[in-house]
């Protein structure tokens, strides 16, 4: 199994090299840049599991990076540094997705943990979206062969049908962002795409309408979830 690769961006030098030497003593790959500017260079050049960023930085700023690398890769982790535990800082953070905040100083076995933690669940997100059957209620996605089984039969879909059922079915009972849908399987959230995406959103509706305890509910200005009830 290749090693995850993670990239740390922090400008103090001792603390930087301390992190880089433990992290990879722990097995993890990392990539040590000195300032944002440096850290949006290396980022867009390779693939990463979690990003490590230190909220005070020369040329560019924790915040300002995180924005641009979520703006590229919505579903990276994002783990900031902070020196100062300030309420400000953490709206800033959540505002921007952060998913979880470290106060200096911290232990690095505290900083391992909370790595792992993340770790494991976006591992468990990927793992989930390389199903190739999905069930909820009395339906059956069949992913590869491209249809949907349910109480009326087998419908055949079309390659966004079933990319967005598929969506949907792994985050059964959860909150599906319109605009990280509309990125995954569309490429971008302009506007022509979203019209787009709710007329699939209602030829699904229709074929779901055979288990009334299967819906997709819109959750206005945030998104749509698929709800299925015992």
């Amino acid at each position: 199994m290749s090693k995850q690769k993670l990239l740390v961006v922090e400008d103090d030098p001792n603390l930087g090299d301390i992190l880089q030497e433990y992290l990879a003593m722990k097995g993890y790959e990392t990539t040590l840049c000195r300032d944002g500017e440096e850290g949006w260079s290396k980022f867009k050049k390779d693939k990463y599991s979690l990003a490590i960023l230190d909220i005070m930085m020369p040329k560019k700023d924790g915040f300002t990076l995180g924005k641009e690398i979520k703006k590229v890769q919505e579903d990276l982790p994002i783990i900031y540094l902070t020196a100062k535990n300030l309420k400000e800082d953490i709206i800033e953070g959540l505002k921007i997705g952060a998913d979880d905040y470290i106060t200096k100083p911290f232990s690095m076995e505290e900083l391992l943990l909370r790595i792992g933690a993340i770790l494991r669940r976006t591992q468990k997100s990927e793992e989930v979206l390389s199903l190739k059957l999905y069930k909820f209620g009395e339906f059956e996605l069949h992913y590869d062969e491209q249809y949907i089984k349910g109480p009326s039969g087998i419908h055949k879909l079309t390659s966004k049908e079933n990319e967005l059922i598929r969506l949907l079915a792994s985050e059964i009972n959860k909150l599906v962002n319109r605009s990280h849908a509309l990125k995954q399987i569309w490429g971008d959230d302009s506007y022509f795409n979203a019209r787009s995406m709710d007329v699939y959103l209602s030829k699904i509706r229709k074929i779901l309408k055979d288990d009334p305890k299967v819906q997709i509910i819109t959750i206005h200005g945030e998104g749509f979830k698929m709800v299925v009830t015992d």
